[in-house]
């Protein structure tokens, strides 16, 4: 539409991202499937923009409470997550 002269300018101003992540077993899992979703200890989901700045984070403590390591370590494998998601946008808007 930009190119076509249909809008102005372009209205994308930066990539955003969005995982889950979660402790199931008592292990920080990225990318939670429905089973280990509907089971889990901690549910979280984190979005993020293309700069590394967090829109959204949201967690809960379905089954036990979860510590601060835990939740250190869960936005580190989310952020991790997220990059590898922003990187395979870039790679499908290039080809």
């Amino acid at each position: 539409m930009l190119e076509k002269g249909m809008i102005a300018e372009d209205p994308i101003l930066t990539q955003v991202s969005a995982v889950s992540a979660g402790v199931v077993n008592g292990r920080p899992v990225l990318d939670l499937n429905y089973i280990e979703d509907s089971g889990c200890d901690t549910d979280m989901n984190v979005v993020m923009t293309g700069e590394g700045a967090f829109v959204e984070i949201q967690g809960t403590a379905e089954g036990a409470p979860f510590s601060r390591a835990e939740l250190s370590e869960l936005l580190r494998l989310a952020e991790k997550g997220n990059l590898e998601i922003m990187a395979a946008q870039r790679a499908a808007f290039e080809a």
